[in-house]
């Protein structure tokens, strides 16, 4: 349980706050991705989806050095380290004049916010375990996912009001916020009696722990299959609803209402993880969300966009279904490896982000002229995902036996 003068509600909503700062990061600047690319010369839309991407590209590297750093010098001067980088991240980007210069800085903005976004899973498996450690990574989901159904909207007002570099500066102001919460009101998870040493080694050490664990290993590429197929969705939404579908004016309420879907089943979550357990929860949503994306697929093959009403029902289908696996699999991945939390929220978080990252752009490629290309790329992650949901299953059978 939580010790000092934090609350478990103050504990949800700081954690959730040191997540949301991703999510501000790439939801508000969404609406701006053409007016971006204007300004720094791109000649394609696909060159506009790598501010999206490559930011995860940072996220998924940053936690390599964040995360076994934190296990030796305990968690909060990891995060003030984290936002010291990300700030100087966001005026790289502001400044920026050619695309080169603006995903260098998007990538190094990522590296930045991996350390609060990493360190925040880790102190929540400092202090919680099992289903209820589930259950608080759903509360906490839930409140971070207010970001991304506001940040578009946000983004946009400040877009039509001023510029797109003042996105970036709103997203500076809302770090430095979160910072000195996080300073003034949040304990050290990690006791000093608990602290690794930091060597050389110790990254090969948390590798070879990780290893060890079957079930770590394979809800951590389930964990990959699901964030890489979200990250297609992220990356190509403002294309499909700005440019397929000309809703300009309307695209950033679209994007809020689809943010909630996952929001309500992340919300249900936390009540029914306690009931049913992790496992039973991921296994019906991935295969909710294989079966939608077929569903999709079979109804709009080789045909043109349907309407939009169809378009946002089978979204927001999808959404609800992974709603039920961003916090799982999480915790079914962090359970085995409690006692190395740091590096392993790390290793893990590497591990699912890498795969995300190539899944994403080659997939986002292929969403020029309808959202199709997009389904299939649902379809054949949820396959995997369920491939190894089922071997990790009669795995641990013959375990047991």
């Amino acid at each position: 349980m939580l010790k000092k003068n934090t609350s478990q509600f103050e504990f949800i909503a700081l954690m959730a706050a040191l997540m949301s700062i991703v999510a501000l990061a790439i939801d508000a600047l969404l609406p701006a991705l053409n007016y971006i690319g204007i300004s720094i010369g791109t000649t394609q839309y696909s060159d506009n989806q790598l501010l999206i991407t490559m930011i995860f590209l940072g996220i998924g590297l940053g936690p390599l050095f964040f995360g076994p750093i934190s296990d030796s010098l305990g968690r909060k001067p990891v995060v003030y380290m984290g936002f010291a980088l990300f700030i100087l991240a966001s005026l790289i980007c502001v400044s920026a004049t050619s695309l080169e210069m603006m995903v260098f800085g998007r990538i190094l903005q990522g590296i930045g916010l991996s350390a609060p976004r990493t360190i925040s899973i880790a102190m929540v498996r400092d202090t919680f375990s099992g289903d209820y450690m589930a259950r608080i990574m759903s509360f906490i989901t839930v409140v971070f996912i207010l970001v991304p159904v506001v940040a578009p909207t946000m983004g946009k007002f400040v877009l039509d009001h001023y510029n797109w570099q003042a996105i970036f500066y709103i997203q500076l102001i809302f770090s430095l916020f979160v910072s000195f919460w996080f300073w003034k009101r949040q304990p050290e998870t990690l006791p000093i009696q608990h602290r690794v040493k930091f060597t050389r080694q110790i990254f090969v050490n948390g590798l070879k722990e990780i290893m060890k664990s079957k079930k770590t290993i394979g809800f951590t590429l389930i964990s990959g299959f699901v964030t890489g197929s979200f990250m297609v969705y992220l990356s190509t939404a403002q294309q499909i609803f700005q440019n397929q579908y000309n809703l300009n004016e309307q695209f950033p309420y679209i994007f809020s209402g689809l943010a909630i879907a996952i929001g309500l089943a992340t919300f249900l979550n936390g009540t029914l993880v306690v009931k049913y357990g992790m496992e039973k929860m991921v296994t019906i949503s991935l295969i909710t969300f294989f079966s939608v994306s077929l569903l999709y697929i079979v109804l709009f093959y080789n045909t043109p966009n349907p309407n939009i009403r169809i378009l946002l029902i089978f979204f927001g289908l999808q959404f609800f279904a992974i709603g039920f696996l961003f916090g799982n699999l999480r915790a079914l991945a962090m359970q085995p490896i409690g006692h190395i939390a740091g590096i392993g929220a790390a290793i893990t978080g590497f591990i699912s982000t890498m795969m995300a990252v190539p899944m994403s752009t080659v997939i986002g490629r292929y969403v020029s002229t309808t959202a199709l290309p997009l389904f299939v790329g649902f379809l054949i992650c949820s396959a995997f995902a369920i491939g190894i949901l089922f071997y990790i299953k009669k795995s641990v059978k013959i375990e047991i036996q």
